[in-house]
């Protein structure tokens, strides 16, 4: 079975075509009740490190540097992220969830494209 990812803010409607939903996040979201979030994993360790965070959006760091960054936060977790993975890899449906404005300028990109990584070479 093939996994296929969705990134969808997590203030928007939940929905049935959304499948697991998994929000990636270091902090909780504001204004969001769990049980509207309809969140099914929170993977909050698998978001960018509070200093890279910080790194990014107080010195308005580039996003290229950003991505090598935290790309290599998310290698160092490589093992971990396996594990998890591999759980959550009968899902034909997986969104991930983000309180970001612009979620395609933001690390879940880089995320989904490491997960994915993981799927099609493990």
């Amino acid at each position: 079975m093939t996994t296929k990812f969705r990134i969808k803010r997590i203030y928007d409607e939940p929905v049935q075509a959304d499948g697991y939903r998994i929000l990636v996040d270091r902090l909780w979201p504001r204004g969001v009740s769990k049980s509207a979030a309809k969140v099914d994993l929170w993977l909050k360790d698998f978001a960018p490190s509070t200093e890279l965070r910080k790194w990014f959006h107080t010195d308005a760091g580039d996003f290229d540097t950003f991505v090598t960054k935290y790309q290599r936060e998310l290698k160092a977790q490589q093992t971990e992220i396996e594990q998890t993975v591999a759980e959550m890899m009968t899902q034909p449906t997986i969104t991930l969830l983000t309180a970001v404005k612009d979620p395609e300028h933001s690390h879940v990109p880089v995320l989904e494209e490491f997960l994915t990584n993981l799927i099609s070479n493990g």
